[in-house]
C-alpha cells in the first residue's frame, strides 16, 4: 500500500462551462459554487491530509473562522474533518473501500462546506482508490469432482471461482492449477467483469492406474506483491459415464421485487443427462455465490427461491453460475441474472444544512432563509422528490444544488403582524404511494425601526379655564409604536411655534417621557382665546421615526373681570349732570347707562339695576339695556338735584359688579341747573384722596422750609459769634502780607511793588488808607483766648482757620486781577512808586506774594519773634475803643467781589481807605495822616541789610497809641 501513495492525486473542478453555471443566492449574497475532488487511498491513518481547501477554494483563513465553516453531510459516518484555523482536510475514520462502496469500481463520497455571512456552500468530492488489501478467497476449501474414466478428451469441468472484494488491477486477475498430466486450465469471465476456471481433460483417466486425484487451484490478483488463494481439488475416478448432463439454456434471466418475502419464487434452471440409471441423474448448485446470497436454487429440481431480504439500495442484479452435474461427475454450466425492482420504500431523508432561527424583518424577498439537503435512497421515480412549505407563509423552496434546496422569503416581512413563524418543509417522493418526510424551523424576526410613533387621534382639542395655577397638569398625549423594545421608547417634544409672537414654550411645557403637558404661567381669556401647537412623539430606534399632531387648547372664560362703565364718564373734577324738562312725560329717556365686560358668554351678560335714586318713583333703569327713564310725570315738587347709584353686574359665577352715580338736574334751563350743581359734593373718595396728598404735601414743604431756617439761623448765629469773639478780644487783628506781592502775570509799569491797606467800615468817615512800603512782613496771630501765640504755618484749628483764612495762600482768579490800565497811580517806567490793592475773594484766597511767591518757589516769611508780640500787644490797648464802635457787616466793596466779604477778612475797618486813581491817602484825622505820613517816608527807605527779617507792619498809630509808643522808647 506504501508503494501505491504516489497515485494519490487532487483535481479542483469548477463548473465553469456555459451550460451550467450554478448560482445561490445566500443573505444577500452571491457566490459561484465549484466542486474539489481529492483522491486518497483506502485504509489512510487518522489525521492524513487530504488537501488544503483554503487555498484551492480561494479563500482566506479569516474567512473560514468569521463564516464558521464547518462540514455537512447526509451520511452517517464522518469520515473526514476540516481545520478552519488551517484551512486544511484531513482524515478523521478509518476507511474501507470495500466496504464504503462494495464492489463498485469507482468509489467516492461527497460532503459540502459551507460558510456563513454570508452563506456560500462549495462541494467537496472524495474518491477513494483501491489497495490491494485483500487476496482472492474460496467459498470451500475443498473442491469434489466424480470424473468417469471413460471421460472423452476435451470433457470440460466448472470449478469453484474465488471473490476477491478488491477492485481493479487489485481484484482476482488469474487462477493457476498445479501441473498435472490429465488437465489443463482454461479461464474466462463474466459481462460483469468476474472470472472463473474450467478444467479441460487432455488425457483419459484409468481408474485402475489412478483411482484418485488430488490438484491445487490457486486464485491470483493483480496487486504487488500478489496475494492469492488456494482450494484443494480432490477428483474420485469413476466408471464409465458416456453423457455430460446439458442446460437447455445458456441463460437465465427472472425479476424479482425489492423486499419481496422469504421464500418468493424466482426461477427454474434445468439441465438434461442422456445417460440411463443412476448416471442420468442431475445436481444443481451455485458455483459463485458472493457472501451470503439471498437466493438458494433446490439441487434437485433446479428451483430458484428467496432466503432473506432483497435491497434494491444494496444490489440492483444479481449474477449467479448454476452448475449441473450428473452422477459420473459430469458437469455442465448456466448462468442466472436476477433483476431487482426498485420499490418506494424509502422515505426522503430532509437534512438542515444552514438555518439562523432569527433574521430582521426588513430582509429583501428572495433572502435565503436556510439551506437543506434531501436524499432518497430509491431510484428512478421512487426518488424523485419535491418540496414545499404551507401556501400560507411567505417562503418558498428553491433548488440550488444536486439533492440541496434554499428556503428563501417570498414576500417582505413584517414583524407587527408576524413576530415569529412555524416553518414545515415537507419533502414528498413521487413513488406510489409517496412517502414524505418533514422538518420543522422555528423562525424569529428581530425588529426594524420601520414603524413610527402613531398617535390615538390625528389631532386633539382640549379646554382650561384661565387663571390656571401655573405648572399643573392641562392634557395628557398618548401615542403607540409598533415597534419593540428601544424603537418602541417614544419621547414626547413641542415643536418651536409661537403663539401670539412668543414661543409656545413659554405657555406649555411636556413631559418627554409620559406626554403630560403643563402649564408654563396662568393664562388670560382676555388675551390669549386659544394655543394651536404641535407635539412630535419620536421613538427610539436608530435613525428615530417621529409624528407629529395638532393640539388646539381653548381658554375657557372666568368670570375674573368686573363690567366697565363707558358712559356716563366718572370724572373727579368735574359733576355732568342730565338734564330734565319738566314737562317730560312718563318714560321719557334721561340717559343710557353704557358698560361692557372683557369677559365672554354668560360672564359678560351686563344687567342693570337701580341701587339708591333722590326719589325711587321718578326713575327706572332697564335692567338689559341701561336706559333710565322716567316712570312719572315731572312736577314741581320733584328736587331738582338728583342723585342715581346704577349697579352694573355681570352673570358670572360668581357676579362680578361695578357701579356708577348719574346726576340727574330736573329744571328748564341751563341757569337753574349752574346754580343748583355749583355746591355739588365731590366723590367723597376722591376728596379723601386729594385731602390725603395735600396734606401730605404740605407737612413735606413745611418740614424743608424749617430745616432751612434752622440751618441758615444756625450758620448766621456761628458767624455772629466769631465776630464778636475777635471784637471783644484785646488783640488787634494784624493780616499777613506776602512779601513783594505782585501781580501773578508779573507784569507791572512800576519798578517797586508797594501795598496798601484798604479799611472801610459801615462809616466811611472812619475809613482810611496805609500805604505799605515794598519789602516781606510778617503776621503775628493770636490766640483767640489771649493764653498763648501759634505762627503761621501750624495746622491746628484757629478762630482764624477759616476757608477765607489766609493761612493757604493761591493765587487769585483772573477775575481779581487788574490790568495794567486798572492799576492804581499814574502809569509809566519811571514812576518810583506803585500801588497794589490787596482782595479777599469769598472762599478766602489771597493775591500771592512777590514773584517767587506767585510762581511758587520763594519761601514765605518767618513767623513773627516775641519782641514783635509784645509790641502788638501794647498797640491793641489804642484800637480797643474804635472796634467797639464797629459790628460785623460787609463793607462796600464785598457788595462787587464777595459776598462773605465780613470784618474778620479785612486786616484793619478804621485806618485807611484807598481810592482808585489817586495815590493821596485819605483820612478824617489829622494824627492819623501824620502818622501815615511818618510810616510812608520809613517804608520809602531801604531795609537794613543786617536784618535777616522783615520786621512786621506795625498799625496805624492813633493820638493814644502814639503816646504809648513813645512811653515805651523811653524804658
Amino acid at each position: 500500500m506504501e508503494n501505491r501513495q504516489h497515485r494519490r492525486g487532487k483535481w479542483l473542478l469548477l463548473l465553469r462551462t456555459p451550460g451550467w453555471k450554478l448560482f445561490i443566492v445566500f443573505l444577500m449574497a452571491s457566490s459561484i459554487d465549484g466542486q474539489i475532488r481529492y483522491s486518497i487511498p483506502e485504509e489512510t491513518k487518522k489525521g492524513a491530509l487530504i488537501g488544503n481547501v483554503a487555498q484551492d477554494l480561494g479563500l482566506d483563513l479569516s474567512r473560514l473562522r468569521s463564516g464558521r465553516a464547518r462540514i455537512v453531510s447526509g451520511e452517517s459516518n464522518q469520515y473526514t474533518e476540516l481545520k478552519a484555523d488551517k484551512g486544511i482536510l484531513v482524515v478523521k475514520e478509518r476507511i474501507d473501500r470495500e466496504q464504503l462502496c462494495g464492489e463498485v469500481t469507482l468509489c467516492s463520497f461527497s460532503f459540502e462546506i459551507i460558510l456563513e455571512n454570508p452563506i456560500e456552500l462549495h462541494r467537496v468530492t472524495v474518491e477513494i482508490l483501491d489497495v490491494n488489501d485483500h487476496a482472492p478467497t474460496f467459498k470451500n476449501k475443498v473442491i469434489n469432482l466424480e470424473i468417469s474414466e471413460s471421460a472423452t478428451i476435451g470433457s470440460h469441468f466448472d470449478l469453484e471461482s474465488a471473490y476477491d472484494p478488491d477492485a481493479g488491477i487489485y481484484s482476482l486477475q488469474n487462477y493457476v492449477l498445479s501441473p498435472n498430466e490429465h488437465f489443463v486450465l482454461k479461464q474466462h469471465s463474466n459481462a460483469d467483469g468476474v472470472r472463473f476456471a474450467v478444467m479441460i481433460l487432455q488425457k483419459p483417466l484409468d481408474r485402475e492406474l489412478s483411482p484418485h486425484v488430488s490438484l491445487k487451484l490457486i486464485a491470483v490478483d493483480g496487486g504487488t506483491p500478489q496475494r492469492s488463494g488456494t482450494v484443494n481439488i480432490e477428483i474420485n475416478v469413476l466408471d464409465n459415464n458416456d453423457n455430460p448432463p446439458k442446460f437447455n439454456q445458456s441463460l437465465y434471466k427472472a425479476i424479482v421485487m425489492e423486499n419481496a418475502p422469504i421464500g418468493t419464487y424466482i426461477t427454474t434452471v434445468n439441465a438434461s443427462d442422456a445417460d440411463r440409471s443412476s448416471d442420468g441423474l442431475v445436481t444443481y448448485s451455485f458455483s459463485n455465490i458472493k457472501g451470503n446470497y439471498a437466493f438458494e436454487i433446490d439441487s434437485l429440481s433446479g428451483r430458484i427461491t428467496v432466503v432473506d431480504s432483497i435491497d434494491y439500495e444494496k444490489d440492483k442484479k444479481y449474477e449467479i453460475r448454476v452448475i449441473a452435474k450428473d452422477q459420473g461427475g459430469l458437469t455442465d454450466a448456466s448462468k442466472v441474472v436476477i433483476e431487482v425492482l426498485d420499490t418506494n420504500d424509502n422515505a426522503p431523508v430532509i437534512t438542515i444544512m444552514s438555518f439562523s432561527n432569527t433574521v430582521s424583518e426588513d430582509v429583501p424577498p428572495g433572502t435565503t432563509l436556510a439551506v437543506f439537503n434531501v436524499k432518497d435512497a430509491d431510484s428512478e421515480r421512487n426518488g424523485q422528490i419535491k418540496c414545499s412549505v404551507d401556501s400560507n407563509l411567505p417562503f418558498k423552496i428553491q433548488s440550488s444544488l444536486t439533492d440541496y434546496y434554499n428556503l428563501l422569503s417570498d414576500v417582505a416581512l413584517d414583524r407587527e403582524t408576524t413576530p415569529e413563524y412555524n416553518i414545515t418543509i415537507t419533502a414528498t417522493d413521487s413513488g406510489s404511494p409517496p412517502l414524505s418526510s418533514f422538518a420543522c424551523l422555528h423562525l424569529k424576526l428581530s425588529d426594524v425601526n420601520d414603524n413610527p410613533p402613531i398617535f390615538e387621534h390625528p389631532n386633539y382639542s382640549t379646554t382650561i379655564i384661565e387663571n390656571n395655577t401655573p405648572g399643573g397638569s392641562v392634557f395628557s398625549l398618548s401615542a403607540q409604536d409598533a415597534d419593540w423594545n428601544q424603537n418602541a421608547k417614544i419621547s414626547y417634544f413641542l415643536e418651536d411655534t409661537d403663539v401670539s409672537g412668543s414661543p409656545v414654550s413659554t405657555y406649555l411645557s411636556i413631559n418627554s417621557e409620559s406626554g403630560v403637558l403643563h402649564a408654563a404661567r396662568s393664562f388670560d381669556y382676555e388675551q390669549i382665546t386659544q394655543l394651536v401647537f404641535t407635539v412630535k412623539a419620536q421613538d427610539g430606534g436608530s435613525p428615530p421615526l417621529s409624528s407629529n399632531v395638532t393640539v388646539k387648547m381653548l381658554i375657557q372664560d372666568q368670570n375674573d373681570n368686573p363690567p366697565q362703565v363707558l358712559y356716563p364718564v366718572q370724572t373727579g373734577g368735574s359733576v355732568v349732570a342730565e338734564m330734565v324738562p319738566r314737562s317730560a312725560d312718563v318714560g321719557y329717556l334721561v340717559t343710557k347707562v353704557v358698560a361692557v365686560d372683557v369677559d365672554s358668554g354668560q360672564n359678560a351678560w351686563l344687567s342693570y339695576k337701580l341701587q339708591k335714586a333722590t326719589d325711587r318713583a321718578l326713575f327706572e333703569v332697564g335692567s338689559q339695556n341701561g336706559e333710565i327713564r322716567t316712570i312719572r310725570q315731572v312736577t314741581d315738587k320733584d328736587a331738582v338735584k338728583q342723585r342715581l347709584t346704577v349697579i352694573v353686574e355681570d352673570n358670572g359665577q360668581p357676579s362680578r359688579s361695578a357701579t356708577v352715580i348719574v346726576n340727574v338736574a330736573v329744571a328748564d334751563s341751563f341757569p337753574e341747573v349752574l346754580s343748583e350743581f355749583t355746591d355739588f359734593p365731590h366723590d367723597k373718595e376722591y376728596n379723601d384722596n386729594l385731602t390725603f396728598y395735600l396734606v401730605l404735601a404740605l407737612a413735606v414743604v413745611s418740614f424743608l422750609f424749617i430745616t432751612c431756617l434752622v440751618v441758615i439761623i444756625s450758620v448766621k448765629i456761628y458767624r455772629w459769634r466769631q465776630s464778636r469773639i475777635l471784637y471783644h478780644s484785646n488783640l488787634p487783628v494784624i493780616p499777613y502780607y506776602p512779601p513783594r506781592y505782585s501781580d501773578t502775570l508779573g507784569t507791572g509799569t512800576l519798578p517797586h511793588v508797594y501795598n496798601y491797606e484798604v479799611c472801610r467800615t459801615t462809616d466811611s468817615r472812619k475809613s482810611d488808607n496805609k500805604f505799605g512800603g515794598a519789602g516781606g512782613q510778617n503776621v503775628l496771630i493770636m490766640d483767640p483766648s489771649s493764653t498763648g501765640t501759634m505762627q503761621r504755618i501750624q495746622s491746628e484749628k484757629s478762630i482764624l482757620d477759616q476757608p477765607d483764612s489766609p493761612v493757604e495762600q493761591k493765587p487769585p482768579n483772573n477775575d481779581w486781577r487788574f490790568t495794567q490800565g486798572q492799576r492804581p497811580g499814574p502809569s509809566g517806567p519811571h514812576m518810583p512808586y506803585g500801588t497794589h490793592i490787596r482782595w479777599t475773594p469769598k472762599n478766602g484766597t489771597r493775591a500771592t506774594g512777590g514773584p517767587e511767591v506767585a510762581m511758587g518757589t520763594g519761601p514765605w516769611p518767618q513767623p513773627p519773634t516775641e519782641a514783635e508780640q509784645l509790641q502788638a500787644l501794647m498797640a491793641a490797648a489804642n484800637v480797643s475803643e474804635a472796634t467797639a464802635t464797629l459790628g460785623p457787616g460787609t463793607m462796600g466793596l464785598s457788595t462787587r467781589y464777595s459776598p462773605q466779604f465780613t470784618l474778620q477778612h479785612v486786616p484793619d475797618y478804621r485806618q485807611n481807605v484807598y481810592i482808585p486813581g489817586s495815590t493821596a491817602t485819605l483820612t478824617s484825622n489829622p494824627q492819623q495822616q501824620q502818622a501815615t505820613a511818618q510810616q510812608a517816608t520809613q517804608q520809602a527807605l531801604p531795609p537794613p541789610q543786617a536784618s535777616a527779617q522783615a520786621e512786621p507792619p506795625k498799625a496805624a498809630q492813633t493820638p493814644a497809641s502814639k503816646k504809648k509808643s513813645t512811653k515805651k522808647e523811653k524804658k
